[in-house]
C-alpha cells in the first residue's frame, strides 16, 4: 500500500508540474502561431517518454526502449529548470501587479513572451549539456581516517562507490570506466554503499555488467549493502545477481575481516515500504561484535546518526542523498539530512556521506561532481 501511495503521489505531482510548464509555454506562443500544434505534440512525447520507456523496457528491452528512457531522463532535468524559470517569472509578475516596478519592455508584449520562450529553452539546453558532461567524469576524493583501536591490520585502503545506479542510463561503458578508476586506486577493499542497481535488473543482465564487477581487484573483497532502489526493482534478484558476481552483500549482519576489523551492513531503511519485513536494530546486529576492535558500518540512507554513536560505531559510510544532484535540490537535502554530503566527526564516530558516483533519473549533475572516495584507515 505504501508503494502504491508513493507512486500515486509521484504521478500526480509529475502531471501537475508538466501541465504548469506546458500551459505557460502555450501562452507564450502567439494565439494563431503554427508552432502551437508541434509544441503540443513534442511536449506530450517528451514529457511522457521516461514513464513510457520504463514500461516498454519491461516487455521489450532494446535500442528503442533505451532511447525513449534516455530522452525522458533528460526531460526530468529539463522539467526542474523549466519549472523554476516559470515559477520565478510568475512570482515576479505577481509582485509587479501590486508593487509595479517593471515597465513594459516593449509595446509588443507578445514578442517579449516569445523571446522569453526561446531564451528559456536555450538556457535549459546549455545547463543540461554541461551537467551531462560533468556527470561523466567522477573525481577521486581521499581521506585519512584514524581509529584508535587495536587491529592486526594497521592500514586499510578502502574505495567507496555509492549510488552507481546500473541500468539503462549507466550501462557498460560508464561502469567499465568506473571499474578502471577503482583498480587504478589499488584498494584493499571496495565498499558499495547501496543503489548499485537502478531499478529493473534486465538492462544489467543484458549488458552483462556483473562481468565488469568481477574485474575489480581487491585484497579483502567487495562488500555491499542494499539501497532503496534495490527494493524498488526487486531486492532478492538484485542481491543474488551481485553475490553471483563476487560481491558479498551484508543484510543486517556483521563480519570480521582478517580477525581484526568488523564490517557491519544494514538493510535499507525502506525495507518495510516494499516488503512485509523490518530491518534489525543496530543493537541487535552488534550483539556479537567486539567493540575493542575497529567497527565500520555501511547504512545507505544517513538517517538517525545517533544510533551509530550510541552503538560504538567508529566509522559510518552512507550515500543516497546525491547531494541533491541538481542545484538547487542540494538545499532540500541539506534540510532533510544531518549530513547531506561530506565528512563529519560526531563524538567518537566518524561519518562520511557520499554524493555518489552515478546518477538517478536525469543523467547529469549540476552543482556537484560524482565521486569515488578513498579512505586510508589507520589503526593502533
Amino acid at each position: 500500500m505504501q508503494f502504491v501511495i508513493f507512486f500515486s503521489i509521484f504521478f500526480i505531482i509529475y502531471g501537475l508540474v508538466n501541465y504548469y510548464i506546458f500551459i505557460r509555454g502555450w501562452q507564450a506562443l502567439p494565439q494563431h502561431s503554427k508552432m502551437r500544434i508541434p509544441y503540443l505534440v513534442v511536449f506530450l512525447l517528451i514529457s511522457l517518454s521516461f514513464i513510457a520507456g520504463r514500461i516498454i523496457e519491461r516487455f521489450w528491452l532494446g535500442t528503442f526502449s533505451k532511447t525513449v528512457v534516455f530522452i525522458g531522463a533528460f526531460w526530468l532535468g529539463a522539467m526542474l529548470y523549466f519549472f523554476l524559470i516559470v515559477l520565478i517569472l510568475d512570482i515576479a509578475r505577481f509582485v509587479n501587479h501590486f508593487l509595479p516596478y517593471i515597465h513594459h519592455l516593449s509595446a509588443d508584449y507578445a514578442k517579449v513572451k516569445l523571446t522569453g520562450f526561446y531564451l528559456a529553452i536555450g538556457t535549459v539546453a546549455v545547463v543540461l549539456i554541461a551537467g551531462h558532461f560533468n556527470a561523466l567524469y567522477p573525481r577521486v576524493r581521499q581521506f585519512d581516517i584514524h581509529i584508535p583501536k587495536q587491529s592486526d591490520v594497521k592500514q586499510l585502503k578502502a574505495v567507496a562507490a555509492t549510488d552507481i545506479h546500473l541500468g539503462t542510463i549507466i550501462g557498460r561503458d560508464r561502469f567499465c570506466s568506473i571499474v578502471n578508476k577503482i583498480n587504478e586506486l589499488e584498494p584493499d577493499i571496495v565498499l558499495l554503499g547501496g543503489d548499485i542497481v537502478d531499478e529493473d535488473l534486465k538492462p544489467v543482465i543484458q549488458e552483462n555488467l556483473g562481468d565488469a564487477v568481477t574485474q575489480i581487484k581487491t585484497k579483502y573483497g567487495i562488500y555491499a549493502i542494499t539501497g532503496n532502489h534495490e527494493y524498488i526493482g526487486g531486492v532478492e534478484a538484485a542481491v543474488k545477481y551481485m553475490e553471483d558476481h563476487n560481491v558479498r552483500v551484508l543484510q543486517d549482519e556483521a563480519l570480521i575481516l582478517n580477525e581484526s576489523i568488523y564490517l557491519v551492513g544494514r538493510e535499507d531503511i525502506s525495507i518495510d515500504r516494499f516488503t512485509d519485513k523490518k530491518r534489525k536494530s543496530l543493537a541487535e546486529i552488534m550483539q556479537n561484535v567486539d567493540k575493542s576492535r575497529p567497527v565500520l558500518l555501511m547504512d545507505h540512507q544517513p538517517f538517525n546518526l545517533n544510533q551509530a554513536i550510541e552503538n560504538g560505531i567508529d566509522f559510518q559510510l552512507s550515500g543516497h542523498t546525491h547531494h541533491g544532484q541538481l542545484f538547487p535540490l542540494n538545499l532540500v537535502t541539506k534540510a532533510i539530512y544531518e549530513i547531506s554530503w561530506g565528512y563529519r566527526k560526531i563524538q567518537n564516530t566518524q561519518f562520511y556521506v557520499s554524493c555518489g558516483v552515478g546518477t538517478w533519473g536525469p543523467p547529469m549533475r549540476i552543482g556537484n561532481r560524482p565521486e569515488l572516495v578513498v579512505f586510508n584507515f589507520s589503526f593502533e
